[in-house]
């Protein structure tokens, strides 16, 4: 997918930063921002403006992202239609798809426009591309066409990164406006407390609210996509399906064969007890996946328990978020499983201590204290969760989903597959 010409074009820029010179000049306050921008100027003459070759859908927000951009690409290629996709999760171009091994959704130094070029290449008719707040503090989102705008939602994260949540619902605000120029139509969620921000800053004609109430009637079935959890996401990419000029019933059809997006609220087993992997990693998204994954909501049947494994990112992070996961852990879970996440350099037992200090605070918590554990070992982790979990419980663990990694100290990672973990300890009781 182009990605040896994007390697070597990373590796020539790469050179350019070990210059004194560069150092100095990078230090300056516009410097940043200019040497980002001209970053995007430059990928787009060398592969002459792809983005005006073909029609493109961006998606941002704090949570949802990935699964909107892979409903919104299974209906496009229901009704016949050739695609392109990249995300946090793949890279797709026609039916040639990759995992995501950049580490972000939005990768920088050309390769959004190297993607959309072989895109076009391919003859894909359409480019579905996940949208990040810090790809556009980095320019990724310029000088591109962009048919259709979404906004999933908005909820604090990457405070630390911005500065303040005024500048990250900014950064958000920056991309719509861009969209906006180039013609896009903003989609936004009319059930979000943004909504009225956004649609104040943005021109009016431009401005298409969704609702979760959009799907009231439509009586899909689909049991991966049954939960409330999901219900903005497939209101989104229907209202965008049917702009495209989908035919209804060709997007009740693709949303009915839906099977879900690895890592997001996915099953590794449902019965005897259920045991579920999420990436769940802000305080809302954690609330929203605890209360799909609740054991009455999934069997309808009162009694069991939900034991939760938890973590939360080091690196220097939204450490205000941490406290407040262990604050929703306390409401939600019966039992806690405080483990490792990607603690980076960052001292794993102090992330794990600030996310059990919003525990301790929790007044009428529902998890007894002798019910919380600090096990750092990821998989000794599940292996706890599992092994605690009885007939009608529900074990939930978020934060990694299908990410293939967890970043330690010093850059290293070590392998991780949630799931294969999950199912071998299963396998073993």
């Amino acid at each position: 997918m182009a990605k040896d010409t994007w390697s070597k074009a990373n590796g020539i820029l790469e050179s350019f930063k070990k210059f004194p010179l560069f150092k100095l000049l990078y230090r300056l306050s516009w410097a940043p921002k200019a040497y980002h921008f001209f970053l995007g100027l430059a990928g787009v003459v060398i592969y002459r403006f792809p983005g005006r070759r073909i029609k493109v859908i961006g998606v941002t927000g704090t949570k949802g992202k990935t699964t909107t951009v892979e409903l919104i690409n299974s209906i496009l290629e229901a009704a016949g239609k050739k695609t392109a996709l990249l995300s946090s999760l793949r890279v797709k171009i026609g039916e040639k798809s990759e995992k995501n091994a950049f580490g972000n959704s939005m990768p920088g130094r050309f390769f959004v426009q190297s993607f959309l070029s072989q895109a076009t290449k391919e003859k894909c008719e359409y480019a579905i591309i996940e949208v990040t707040s810090q790809g556009v503090m980095l320019s990724r989102h310029r000088f591109i066409n962009w048919r259709i705008a979404v906004l999933t939602n908005l909820a604090p994260e990457h405070i630390e990164a911005h500065g303040s949540f005024e500048n990250y619902r900014a950064a958000k605000l920056k991309f719509l406006e861009a969209a906006a120029r180039s013609g896009a139509r903003a989609f936004l969620n009319k059930d979000s407390e943004s909504y009225e921000f956004f649609s104040k800053n943005l021109p009016e004609d431009k401005v298409y609210p969704f609702s979760k109430m959009t799907l009231e009637g439509l009586q899909i079935k689909n049991p991966n996509l049954n939960s409330d959890f999901y219900r903005e996401n497939m209101a989104v990419a229907y209202e965008v399906s049917k702009k495209l000029g989908i035919p209804e019933l060709v997007i009740k059809k693709a949303l009915e064969n839906f099977r879900g997006v690895p890592g997001r609220f996915e099953f590794v087993q449902k019965e005897p007890f259920a045991v579920v992997v999420d990436y769940a990693h802000t305080p809302d998204s954690l609330e929203a996946i605890y209360k799909a994954v609740r054991p009455e909501v999934l069997s309808g049947k009162p009694g069991g328990k939900l034991i939760c494994v938890l973590g939360s990112a080091g690196g220097g992070r939204d450490k205000w978020k941490r406290p407040a996961m262990g604050k929703i852990a306390a409401e939600y879970c019966d039992a806690v499983i405080l483990t490792d996440e990607d603690p980076y350099d960052e001292n794993p037992d102090e992330i794990l201590e600030q996310i059990k200090y919003g525990i301790d605070e929790t007044k009428n918590r529902k998890v007894k204290p002798e019910n919380i554990f600090k096990i750092l070992d990821r998989r000794k982790a599940l292996e706890k969760a599992i092994g605690l979990a009885g007939s009608g419980d529900a074990v939930i663990a978020t934060g990694k989903g299908s990410e293939m990694s967890i970043h330690i100290a010093k850059g290293k990672t070590i392998p991780w597959n949630e799931k294969e973990t999950a199912k071998e300890i299963l396998s073993s009781r």
